[in-house]
């Protein structure tokens, strides 16, 4: 048996609580994900695959099914931390070939730095597959307009979510790429 999803959904959240674990909890609750069993998966988009709304992805699953995603995690107890996480992703301009997603978490980044960094590893990682060449030290900028021009990468996007550690409490970030059957 084969199974290659047809449909993704991007999502995120972020939790917080005295727990880490419950905090982890909180942030699959606003990720509106904390309802399926998730199995992690590396970073392959499949040939064919069509991203959705989260909303209208959701809508497709039921209360505790098993899920395929790629998940990246954070977490924090130190006041006034900054985290974050991302999932990053490259869809080849070909449809018949594969993507590639990324999951990225670090400290000390905004949204912006974060998913800037998920999106350009899942674009390198791809080029690298294209035989795009191009500089791996090159701003985001730079290596973005390399492969518009290229034309073999079509799009690339992230989601991010980042927060502030708060006192006394554990805070983690999740970011996902819900694969749908």
């Amino acid at each position: 048996m084969t199974f290659t999803p047809r449909e993704v959904f991007l999502t995120n959240g972020v939790g917080w609580h005295k727990e880490e674990l419950a905090s982890f909890e909180e942030a699959l609750r606003d990720a509106k994900i904390a309802r399926l069993n998730l199995v992690h998966v590396s970073s392959i988009f499949p040939p064919h695959c069509t991203l959705l709304p989260r909303d209208k992805g959701l809508k497709k699953l039921r209360d505790g099914q098993i899920t395929f995603c790629v998940l990246a995690r954070n977490s924090t107890n130190e006041y006034r931390r900054l985290i974050a996480c991302s999932i990053g992703l490259a869809i080849p301009a070909d449809r018949n070939q594969y993507g590639y997603l990324s999951e990225h978490h670090c400290f000390g980044k905004t949204d912006q730095q974060a998913g800037d960094y998920a999106e350009d590893l899942a674009a390198s990682m791809l080029a690298t597959t294209l035989g795009i060449e191009f500089d791996a030290d090159a701003a985001w900028d730079k290596k973005k307009a390399i492969w518009k021009i290229s034309t073999q990468i079509v799009k690339t996007t992230n989601i991010t979510q980042s927060a502030i550690g708060e006192k006394g409490l554990w805070c983690t970030t999740v970011a996902a790429a819900v694969f749908l059957p």
